[in-house]
């Protein structure tokens, strides 16, 4: 099959889509990545996403907007398929599935009472159903859920495709992605999918944009580079302060998103940091990151497998001053771009999503236990039909 695999993450910069090959089942499952491309959202989307996804429980945040973005959302999907096949010269007609992750607004996986009932849950926006219907291609959407049914956490689901993709007979590997969320995928060598693991470590470039975007009074929402960050002196004893969240010490299976990590975290922040200059500023959030994925490696990770590889991926790959600290905090570890191993670094979210919507179209499970914490591995997603 050729399938279109769509990813908006907690950046909220834009849509990533993949167009991937597909074919066989279970272990002999080969997929490639063909073509990939980013649509960006409009400014006053991307607002409205933030808006939405930062939002907590004293917010005047209506219903409303919650159900027009939704249904916006949807339309832009479509609108990205439409430009990218364009883009890679397909007719859409020669797309036979599309897999939509949807843009997270709201990600809970540890069960909290609510209305007298331990409840947790996950919302990931874009109407599957307005897509399906401007595309004509069947859609498969919502994957988180059934996970999070199964006493997972919905997340990671990538660590599926890590594994198919970065298995070695003899050296281990992880894969990590660095994204609004960083994330990481232990594939030891010879591994089998239950012996993967897989968890949050905690912000990626959340804080940092956030930071960025503070700072440079909104001319800037990122850190092309690391360049700031480059100038910028750390702030020892707010770093000390910020990495003494528990959700680092944290045991996995555990994930996170922007309800600890989002704005109200970089208000925090940057009261914290009170006259710091903005360089400082920008040094210290990304030395978070930096420091909260290296605490990740030596607590969770180097003591369970022989690692000899760092698969990096996720917009904070392109971050070069992030890059050259990580390589300098984990000696002895070969960091390597994931377009060296097929997959660009940028595509491989909107690539696994791809895959994952084979898995769920031919009805095969697609998670890893190991790495979600549910009971047993399930069949992700619904299914919305196409035209006939």
């Amino acid at each position: 099959m050729r399938v279109l695999g769509l990813m908006s993450g907690t950046s909220a910069d834009g849509i990533d889509v993949a167009l991937v090959g597909v074919r066989g089942r279970g272990t002999g499952l080969r997929a490639h990545l063909e073509r990939f491309c980013t649509i960006p959202y409009p400014a006053a989307v991307r607002r409205a996403v933030l808006r939405v996804a930062n939002a907590n429980r004293q917010s005047m945040l209506s219903i409303a907007e919650i159900s027009q973005l939704n249904f916006l959302l949807g339309e832009l999907y479509a609108e990205a398929v439409r430009r990218a096949c364009r883009r890679f010269r397909v007719s859409l007609k020669r797309i036979q599935l599309i897999g939509c992750h949807g843009q997270t607004v709201y990600h809970q996986p540890v069960r909290r009472v609510f209305a007298g009932r331990p409840v947790a849950s996950t919302l990931q926006l874009g109407e599957a159903q307005v897509l399906a219907e401007r595309t004509g291609r069947p859609v498969v959407a919502n994957f988180r859920p059934r996970d999070m049914a199964a006493g997972g956490q919905g997340a990671p689901l990538v660590p599926y495709v890590d594994h198919l993709l970065y298995r070695h007979p003899r050296r281990g590997r992880v894969a990590l992605n660095i994204g609004g969320i960083a994330n990481l995928t232990v594939i030891p060598a010879r591994a089998r999918s239950h012996q993967v693991i897989a968890f949050d470590t905690g912000p990626g470039n959340m804080v940092i944009d956030a930071v960025v975007e503070a700072v440079t009074h909104g001319r800037r929402t990122f850190d092309r580079n690391g360049t700031l960050a480059a100038r910028g002196r750390v702030l020892a004893p707010l770093l000390r302060r910020l990495l003494k969240n528990p959700y680092f010490r944290g045991r996995p299976p555990k994930s996170t998103g922007r309800e600890q990590f989002g704005r109200a975290y970089a208000h925090r922040f940057l009261s914290r940091a009170g006259g710091a200059s903005a360089e400082d500023k920008v040094r210290t959030a990304t030395e978070l990151t930096v420091a909260s994925i290296t605490g990740a490696f030596k607590r969770f990770v180097l003591p369970r497998a022989r690692i000899n590889d760092v698969i990096l991926g996720g917009g904070g790959a392109r971050n070069a001053f992030l890059v050259r600290r990580l390589r300098e905090s984990l000696p002895g570890l070969r960091l390597i771009p994931a377009g060296r191993l097929g997959v660009d670094e940028k595509a491989k979210e909107a690539f696994a999503f791809a895959v994952l919507a084979y898995r769920t179209w031919r009805g095969e499970p697609a998670t890893l236990p190991s790495a979600t914490g549910a009971r047993r591995g399930v069949v992700l997603g619904t299914i919305v039909p196409g035209q006939p």
